[in-house]
């Protein structure tokens, strides 16, 4: 294998690694929050941490972005989500992104956020 094929896990576990690496491109599982008490906007910036957490240990931070989708819970949501967003982002480098309404794996969750980056 050379080095343009070797597949670096980050935070691996036993069902999921929270971070792949290939080559130039780092792959994160999708974030979600710790606390989800919080609303919407306390959830948003927990995943948005993560995701930066998880970027700086592959060497990447939001400026590399690719690509992102969110997902909510409640398509109202949009907006409020938006604002946290928009405050996160950095102007004239946010990548491409999706945002769908689903059905999330806990009734308390109001966001996932997976994102492609370049490193």
């Amino acid at each position: 294998m050379n080095a343009n094929t070797t597949v670096v896990h980050v935070d691996p576990g036993p069902r999921l690694s929270e971070a792949t690496i290939l080559g130039d491109r780092m792959y994160l599982s999708g974030m979600i929050p710790e606390d989800t008490s919080a609303d919407i906007a306390g959830q948003v910036k927990q995943a948005l941490a993560e995701i930066d957490s998880l970027l700086a240990k592959g060497g990447s931070d939001k400026t590399k972005i690719l690509s992102a989708v969110i997902w909510l819970a409640d398509i109202a949501d949009f907006a409020a989500m938006n604002a946290v967003w928009d405050a996160w982002v950095v102007p004239g480098q946010t990548p491409a992104r999706a945002t769908v309404q689903a059905r999330l794996n806990d009734p308390k969750m109001k966001v996932e956020i997976m994102v492609v980056a370049a490193i």
